[in-house]
């Protein structure tokens, strides 16, 4: 099961993610996203673990406070297709350039 993570410290890297759930159980995986141009932390992540082991893990992390923050930690969504805005074509006047 993936599970969605946020209000983490912005000083939380993949491993201090992992160490956080490894004490709950098995990491299949652990990932904090990052803001592509400067490398900073977002604050939020996704954990990978055994359905029981993410169970637990929600029942005992969320709420739980981490470093003054109050972690986030529920069941992953997949993402929803992003809409396109204003219709499938644009067309352009002389006020667009």
């Amino acid at each position: 099961m993936k599970l969605y993570v946020s209000n983490l410290p912005y000083a939380y890297g993949d491993g201090e993610l992992q160490e956080l759930f490894a004490t709950i159980g098995e990491v299949l995986s652990a990932k904090v996203i990052t803001d592509r141009f400067s490398g900073r932390s977002k604050g939020f992540g996704f954990v990978e673990m055994s359905d029981d082991d993410a169970k637990k893990a929600i029942a005992d992390l969320n709420g739980k406070e981490v470093d003054g923050r109050a972690l986030v930690v529920n069941e992953a969504r997949p993402p929803k297709a992003r809409e396109q805005r204003g219709g499938s074509q644009r067309s352009f006047s002389r006020r667009d350039y």
